[in-house]
């Protein structure tokens, strides 16, 4: 197990090397970032009666360690702080002696904990990070089943998760615990049987599993700064469209002004009328071939309008896709498609149509920005 732990933690420390990106994170629902936690359990007791004369060497006797298991519910409230409560199920020891048949007993913990993910709060929020060091703190309460008793508990501990998917991560969890005397149910030794010194004990090391429950990811923050510039590149982009409009309406305008009329040799009297328009564009959303906004539909109403009071003159319909987003022939498509719900719509209009010339552009980038290419352009031929 710790061969492969090492591997996974080798593994985590080549993808650390690379720089993280440090950013805001915009707040999620409450619904999101729950996470449910299964372990195995190893576990090492000794009791307030033998602190004193307690050895480490002798922490993982046979007669003072023993298996469990524990389960938890959390919730990531961002990415670096979260909660969670943790129930633990022990086979645990009382040592009172070196038989482990003697000291066998029973004991569940449920705590409190205040989780604090390091990864994220020095080094950045990562979603596709392998290893999150997640250090913790937490209280509660804890039953000896086999002798009656009661004890608050105060424990700390470390959290490693080895991210296995968006969804699954491995636990190794490390925790240290303090119980009031008398958990294990035998006294204290000492006058002050309420001190740290005098506290039951355990070691903790736990292997399990981490399943994220909905949304597990945290989304960057909206460079609001960046949406203002693009919006006002947008609104330039169009300012820039209309005084090329106007420039050409007033050309044409003086055109008309200018214009004389051929002599009249014959005597007879003929009336020729001309009517020049220039292309008017109906946008559309990335994708779609719904027309966005029924207002761009009033200038093609004057078309229509235009192309009935002289003599039912052909009516030219381009659709455009932006080339920067699908396929080649995905915007094929989607660019006679468009073509096609304007001419739709020029037919309700009362256009016949017969009188309606269709082409599909496919995919350009004529315009700046990009979305502006989403677009259909109707004219008089």
């Amino acid at each position: 197990m710790v061969l492969a732990f090492a591997g996974v933690s080798v593994a985590s420390m080549a993808q650390e090397a690379v720089p993280t990106e440090k950013y805001s994170v915009s707040t999620n629902s409450f619904w999101s970032n729950w996470f449910v936690q299964a372990n195995a359990v190893g576990t090492s007791f000794w009791g307030s009666q033998e602190n004193q004369a307690f050895k480490f060497d002798k922490l993982f006797k046979g007669y003072r360690t023993n298996l469990g298991f524990s389960v938890a519910v959390g919730k990531w409230f961002t990415p670096g702080i979260g909660l969670r409560t943790k129930f633990t199920g022990i086979w645990g020891r009382s040592v009172i002696s070196e038989d482990k048949s003697i000291n066998a007993n029973k004991y569940w913990v449920v705590n409190e904990q205040v989780l604090f993910n390091l990864s994220n709060l020095l080094c950045g929020y990562n979603e596709n990070r392998v290893w999150n060091f997640v250090p913790y703190v937490g209280a509660g309460v804890g039953r000896n089943m086999s002798y009656n008793t009661y004890a608050m508990n105060l424990n700390a501990g470390i959290l490693n998760m080895f991210r296995i998917s968006k969804k699954v991560a491995i636990n190794l969890d490390i925790n240290y615990g303090l119980f009031e005397p008398r958990f294990d149910g035998f006294p204290a030794h000492g006058t002050s049987k309420h001190s740290f010194k005098n506290m039951d004990r355990t070691i903790n090391v736990e292997v399990g599993l981490t399943y994220n429950l909905g949304k597990a990811t945290w989304n960057k923050t909206p460079d609001v700064e960046a949406i203002k510039a693009l919006s006002q590149g947008q609104i330039d982009a169009l300012n820039a469209q209309l005084a090329d409009a106007n420039a050409e309406n007033a050309r044409l305008n003086n055109i008309i002004k200018n214009h004389k009329c051929p002599e009249n040799k014959g005597g007879e009297i003929k009336v020729v009328e001309k009517v020049v328009s220039a292309p008017v564009s109906v946008f559309f959303n990335l994708g779609k071939s719904k027309i966005a906004s029924k207002k761009d539909l009033q200038n093609v109403q004057a078309i229509a309008d235009a192309s009935k009071a002289n003599n039912n003159a052909k009516i030219l319909v381009k659709g455009y896709a932006d080339s920067k987003t699908g396929s080649a022939n995905l915007n094929q498509k989607l660019s006679q498609k468009r073509a096609e719900a304007v001419a739709d719509a020029l037919v309700k209009m009362g256009v016949d149509r017969s009188n309606i010339e269709i082409e599909a552009e496919g995919g350009v980038n004529n315009l700046s920005p990009i979305s502006f290419n989403r677009r259909a352009t109707v004219e008089l031929k």
